[in-house]
């Protein structure tokens, strides 16, 4: 077998939004591959026909974005393959394509075209769709203008990109570019008129939707605001039929996550955040839209409810909850793994996966399950759920087992100090000899509130193939563990600090093959900030690599897409009522300190953690005589580990790779 190399990932197939036929006897899902030579990626959608246990591809356009199913046979979908579209956009112009295709034979042809930015369509008879669009209150309505009006006021457009203009937070979003006056709105579509009936205003952003089963009623969940974005949402109920939208929101403040009508009721769930913050677990609650009666389901549930468990090798967006008859289906993260779970009115949860790994998103009807999943340190294929039983069903990435040499993680669990018990795993390069020693990096995960698991991880496996021991753990300010584990809040820096620390010391107990002179120190995002951190309070690492890091609470807040909430919330604090505490907490003020060499890797768009952060950290330890060096990725943003360009992923694997080369080995 070979050694498995920087570039194998482009071989990887990423799959993603598993979604079944009305008759629930096919299933369609977008399968995407990297694309060197465009240096982008290849998204195309397949079918897997249950009965047949068959696999087969149904496009070829290779820039599919999102698809529903018309009928039990047809599929419509969105596709940017056309390069006359690409120009139209390029000129300001919003605009939609969708296709329709036949399962059974034939080649896709246009169906209709939407005047918007879709992103997201559901279905509501022959000729109506619900949809979910960008809308921008700086452009004019271009649909009602004539060829000779809409051809100057694109060109206007155009020139007026040399210009942003800001008068609200958050102003711009990592992913999504400069935000001003943007919102995902929600609109009806007719096929017959061609007609885009808004239903919610163009100051409303449209976080989530969902149809009642005879699709005359619509619940959906929005954030209104001028000015500025607070951390609350509401929820509303649209009668289809009559036009008429009302509010259903209990209670003042609260964030809803998602909503669901079953049977006569509304299931919903969300937090007051009152308790842990924004990042608090949400719970499960029932009303009656009839008497607006609320009731709590779940008052003892203490779970998020998604999947944080970290990987460098997925693509796309998945389904993470959806009502199938009596049963709300939804993902939880408990300790390392993600697993499926249902529950019904009486509040009663029964998880109903067992394997560990994660779930990354699935689809059901009839209570019959397929899903996307990282399971036994494969990369993502689907699996059906067969009485309990996880059977796969694809199997697109085998190739990396067959041909590549992979490096089991191997889990053990330690007491901290005072007492906690927490988990870490330990991967041995793949060529281990238990007589040798052998340089060692410790990776720490983002979030704070993710998770590290026992799934697929292409930069840990490569390291692994490079000869180092690479070292993980879950931190408390992790996720999987309840509110209590995860709450940090005010404390970044000291306990979270003191467990990667108990962490690395018993592992070089453990393993006597760790060089404790050769180690090494990495992570993105919050696990940049931790490098930084780390590297002011002890010399212990060799080298460090910080990636789309925080050095500086102070500017975070100023600077960043969500840092004017996120600070308050995670430090307890402003710039103005607790200065020197966000400063305390900075790594910023220990860069005097540090004396380890360090390579910074960060975007240019990466609006999460500004571009700033890194020029901080790096400017300090150049000012201070310390080696370090700032890589920064241009058009990149916040997701360059996890969806970059392909040419960009390999270069920042490269950059990483070779420093710490430069410094263990």
């Amino acid at each position: 077998m070979e050694r498995l190399k920087i570039d194998d990932f482009l071989r990887y197939k990423f799959l993603s939004n598993p979604t079944f036929s009305p008759n629930g006897e096919s299933l369609a899902f977008m399968a995407h591959e990297s694309d060197l030579d465009e240096n982008g990626y290849h998204s195309t959608i397949w079918l897997y026909e249950l009965s047949k246990k068959n696999t087969r591809q149904l496009t070829t356009f290779g820039q599919e974005k999102i698809f529903i199913w018309f009928d039990e046979q047809t599929l419509l979908f969105s596709s940017l393959r056309e390069e006359k579209d690409k120009k139209r956009k390029e000129a300001g112009e919003p605009f939609t394509i969708f296709y329709r295709i036949d399962i059974f034979g034939g080649e896709a042809a246009k169906a209709f075209e939407i005047p918007a930015i879709v992103t997201r369509i559901e279905k509501l008879n022959q000729n109506q769709f619900v949809l979910t669009a960008i809308y921008d209150n700086n452009m004019m309505d271009i649909s009602k203008m004539g060829e000779k009006e809409k051809e100057e006021y694109l060109k206007k457009l155009k020139e007026e990109k040399d210009y942003q203009i800001l008068d609200e937070i958050p102003f711009w979003s990592n992913g999504g570019g400069f935000t001003n006056k943007k919102r995902i709105r929600l609109f009806l579509f007719d096929l017959q008129t061609l007609s885009l009936l808004p239903i919610t205003d163009e100051f409303t952003n449209v976080e989530n939707f969902s149809l009642n089963e005879d699709k005359t009623k619509l619940l959906f969940i929005a954030n209104s605001f001028k000015d500025k974005m607070e951390i609350r949402s509401d929820l509303y109920l649209y009668n289809i039929l009559d036009g008429k939208l009302s509010k259903l929101t209990h209670e003042d403040t609260f964030d809803y996550n998602f909503a669901y009508f079953m049977k006569d009721l509304v299931i919903f769930t969300g937090s007051n955040m009152k308790n842990y913050g924004i990042n608090e677990n949400p719970k499960f609650y029932l009303l009656d839209p009839k008497t607006s009666q609320v009731a709590c389901l779940t008052p003892n549930f203490d779970l998020s409810l998604h999947n944080s468990v970290n990987s460098d090798c997925r693509y796309g967006n998945n389904r993470i909850n959806k009502v199938d008859g009596e049963y709300l289906y939804f993902i939880t993260t408990e300790w390392h793994s993600s697993f499926l779970n249902r529950v019904g009115l009486s509040g009663k949860i029964e998880r109903l996966t067992r394997d560990n790994g994660s779930v990354d998103g699935f689809d059901v009807i009839n209570g019959k399950v397929v899903f996307v999943g990282l399971k036994d340190m494969y990369l993502q294929e689907l699996y059906e759920l067969v009485d309990g039983e996880e059977r796969k069903v694809t199997f697109f990435n085998d190739w990396v087992h067959r041909e590549k040499t992979v490096s089991k993680p191997e889990r053990f669990e330690f007491v901290t100090n005072d007492g906690s018990i927490l988990e870490g795993w330990i991967l041995k390069p793949v060529d281990f000899d238990p007589l040798k020693k052998y340089p060692s990096i410790l990776d720490i995960h983002g979030g704070p509130k993710t998770v590290y698991g026992e799934v697929f991880f292409h930069e840990m496996q490569l390291w692994a193939n490079e000869g180092y021991v690479v070292l993980y753990t879950n931190p408390r300010g992790s996720d999987g563990r309840g509110n209590t584990f995860a709450d940090i809040r005010g404390r970044y820096g000291t306990i979270d600090y003191e467990d990667l620390m108990n962490f690395v010391d018993e592992s070089i107990k453990r393993f006597s093959f760790i060089d404790e002179q050769r180690m090494g120190v990495t992570g993105g995002s919050y696990g940049g900030y931790m490098t930084n951190w780390i590297i002011g309070q002890t010399d212990r690492f060799r080298a460090a690599v910080s990636q789309r890091s925080i050095a500086n609470w102070i500017s975070k807040f100023g600077t960043t897409d969500i840092g004017y909430f996120f600070v308050p919330d995670q430090h307890l604090g402003t710039p103005w009522s607790n200065f020197e505490k966000l400063w305390w907490h900075s790594p910023m003020k220990y860069a005097n300190c540090v004396k380890t060499p360090t390579l910074f890797i960060h975007s240019d768009e990466d609006y999460r953690c500004w571009l700033a952060e890194a020029i901080q950290m790096f400017t300090s330890l150049k000012y201070h005589g310390v080696d370090s060096k700032l890589v920064i990725f241009k058009g990149e943003n916040h997701e360059l580990s996890r969806s970059g360009k392909p040419k960009h992923r390999l270069r920042r694997l490269k950059e990483i790779t070779d420093w710490f080369n430069k410094y263990l080995k």
